[in-house]
């Protein structure tokens, strides 16, 4: 239950921090361009990458802390960074076929499923 909890509370405010940060981006970029969420989502994935590492390296932290750090606050801040972080284990496994067809299916899946999701919305309503 502690690790749940500690996932749950580092969700929530990755959430706040994000919604915080990308409106901030785009006060000061602008809005013609998603400036916010390819902050966010760079942002996170440089985060994700020193943390792991950090935790592997130089920190011996609780499961819950790491938890709490990794997939609570930067999975509340940015699924990319996951997205991020499984790609790069694929590459550094060699594995690279399955690294590219990881990445496209991802992200044309993700942009098709935006895709139908619309137009069932838009037939539903």
């Amino acid at each position: 239950m502690q690790m749940i909890l500690s996932i749950a509370a580092g969700g929530a405010l990755g959430a706040v921090a994000r919604h915080f940060l990308s409106h901030r981006v785009a006060l000061f970029a602008g809005h013609n361009f998603p400036y916010g969420t390819m902050t966010v989502n760079i942002l996170g994935s440089f985060l994700m990458g020193m943390m792991i590492t950090l935790f592997a390296r130089k920190f011996s932290l609780s499961q819950e802390v790491q938890a709490f750090l990794t997939v609570g606050l930067l999975g509340g801040f940015t699924t990319f960074s996951a997205f991020s972080m499984e790609t790069v284990l694929l590459i550094e496994r060699n594995e690279m076929g399955q690294a590219a067809l990881y990445v496209a299916a991802s992200v044309l899946l993700a942009i098709g499923g935006l895709f139908a999701g619309i137009y069932l919305g838009r037939v539903l309503a």
